[in-house]
């Protein structure tokens, strides 16, 4: 599909006589047209600064010869839509985001797209987009948010959440929490953590879809619209070299994204958004092949939530290239990979410089020999489960308690303000995952109280829903298979001892195998009367450990 296809030939004088109304010049209709998936609008703080963004795309791709056209992709804010029914929405636009972007592109000709999206969902819906429509693509994001300072430290979102945990603990007055809710997040941008939106733009990099800077170049920064200028123009050279996104997204690119996210620490998010854009690409990654690859990715990053260091330290240290430079001192990745540049993941990282060892440890003193994410199986989560290792004290590690269980987020979060959570306990909430939820809710409220009442270092959460990029602490997410598919997290019982050992990288229910067979066999899910685009999304929608794809 191309231009071609809609502007040449006489049979094609109607299509010209609508780009005629358009505005568009018989030069600039002949030219290539580049698509611009603009993710702009005014409620989410990671889009606000979009339309300078955009603008600047136009002018690389104008620059560069080519003709650019924007249409919009929708966002949902994860932040905004925590812990109320509107999480629901979130995971569920990533394929609304790709269907819609398909066909945006597909029907009206497009040679080539920029795409501009930069919070939770639209770089993996994007992503995904980008893989199905297949043709030259360049990624460019909107940029993270400054962090916040609050008594000379730096702070984020997640010390936001936290806060509100410590307000119901008594540790801090009506005037503090105020100072948090003014001071944590400054500016526009994706919150300044390793979180999902700044995990997944660093991919990008890691992908070879988006050029140097584009994961940590902060949003306030006019390096950010020099970047964007370059993008614009990198599309049009990509579109002259024959260069699509399935010869950049192999199945090497995708074990490079892998290997950096291990290095970054990012959000547990990616291994539901890596196996959805693989999909797309027609290859295979599971979760056993992240489990491989961390055992020889050292964690380079404790960026926050796993550390005091933020996403503006990450850029001046040298960015996700000099991660990436530092892999591949011990030959982790493959630098054979093409990208959006057009030169290989080699050439492209070849003079990137580790500047401060406080913020990427090198490769021969890192955090942890093994990688920031950990996949967990036992006879609790059979298919798979997933932790932020490098976000876990080092005492959770290896942990048992007994079991606390609710049915949804909303029980559990009024136990914790409630004070019925204590030490040594294992908080479970089921009922929220793909299908279930359905929508896969994070729980980032309820493990921020946990955490912000003190009991990060005694109290474990475990989910077939998932997690925020912002939550630490033993938090366990994705089980699979979830409760409403007839998983074994719907038959534990209050007082059950649940057993995590993330170093061996097993979850277990430790009840007798005689009663384990006869609750599983007597179970029956519970069932949730259900409407609109939730009712069609629960009905097609896969299990978390395969990426929560539709069917």
């Amino acid at each position: 599909m191309s231009k071609e296809n809609v502007v040449k030939g006489v049979h094609n004088a109607p299509h010209r006589s609508l780009f005629h109304a358009l505005g568009l010049t018989e030069e600039e209709q002949n030219r290539p047209l580049i698509g611009i998936v603009s993710s702009y609008n005014e409620i989410v703080p990671g889009h606000m600064n979009l339309d300078k963004i955009v603008d600047a795309v136009k002018i690389g791709v104008a620059m560069a010869g080519g003709t650019p056209i924007v249409f919009p992709a929708i966002a949902v804010c994860d932040g905004i839509a925590m812990g109320h029914k509107g999480m629901k929405y979130s995971l569920v636009t990533r394929d609304l985001i790709a269907d819609s972007t398909e066909a945006m592109a597909l029907a009206h000709g497009f040679d080539g797209l920029v795409m501009v999206p930069n919070c939770d969902k639209n770089v993996p819906g994007l992503l995904m987009a980008a893989a199905r429509v297949n043709i030259p693509t360049v990624f460019v994001s909107g940029g993270p948010m400054l962090a916040g300072k609050i008594d000379g430290h730096k702070t984020s979102l997640s010390s936001m959440f936290e806060a509100v945990g410590a307000y119901n603990a008594g540790k801090i007055d009506d005037e503090k929490l105020y100072e948090y809710e003014c001071k944590a997040c400054p500016t526009c941008g994706s919150c300044s953590g390793m979180y999902t939106a700044n995990s997944m733009n660093c991919l990008t990099e890691a992908l070879g879809m988006g050029l140097k800077g584009n994961g940590t170049i902060p949003a306030v920064y006019s390096r950010r619209i020099e970047l964007a200028k370059k993008a614009g123009m990198a599309v049009m050279e990509i579109l002259r070299r024959g260069i699509r996104p399935r010869d950049i997204m192999t199945k090497e690119a995708l074990m490079n994204a892998l290997t950096v996210d291990m290095a970054l620490g990012c959000s547990t998010n990616s291994m539901l958004h890596l196996p959805a854009i693989a999909h797309e690409c027609n290859v295979e990654l599971d979760l056993d092949i992240a489990n491989k690859i961390s055992k020889r990715t050292p964690n380079l990053c404790h960026l926050a939530p796993a550390g005091r260091t933020y996403m503006e330290d990450l850029d001046e240290a040298g960015g996700v290239y000099a991660v990436m430079n530092e892999l591949n001192k011990k030959g982790l990745l493959n630098t054979q990979c093409i990208t959006v540049t057009g030169k290989t993941v080699g050439e492209n990282i070849a003079d990137s410089v580790n500047l401060n060892y406080e913020v990427i440890r090198p490769i021969d003193n890192p955090y942890s020999e093994t990688g920031g994410i950990a996949v967990l199986k036992g006879n609790l989560a059979p298919e798979g489960s997933v932790v932020k290792r490098s976000a876990v004290s080092d005492k959770m590690l290896v942990f048992e308690g007994k079991a606390k269980v609710f049915d949804s987020e909303e029980e559990a979060q009024a136990a914790i303000n409630a004070g019925k959570i204590q030490a040594g306990d294992v908080v479970v909430i089921r009922y929220e995952g793909p299908k279930g939820g359905p929508g896969m809710r994070e729980m980032l409220s309820p493990t921020s109280a946990i955490m912000g009442m003190g009991l990060g270092e005694s109290v474990a959460l475990i989910t077939d829903g998932r997690f925020s990029g912002a939550t630490r602490g033993a938090c366990i997410g994705h089980v699979t298979p979830e409760a409403a598919s007839g998983g074994a997290i719907g038959i534990v019982k209050d007082g059950d001892i649940i057993s995590i050992n993330i170093p061996e990288n097993t979850i277990e229910l430790k009840i007798d195998e005689t009663e384990f067979n006869e609750r599983m066999k007597s179970f029956v899910p519970k069932k949730k009367e259900l409407s609109g685009y939730l009712k069609r999304y629960a009905a097609l929608v896969s299990g978390g450990a395969k990426g929560a794809i539709l069917n």
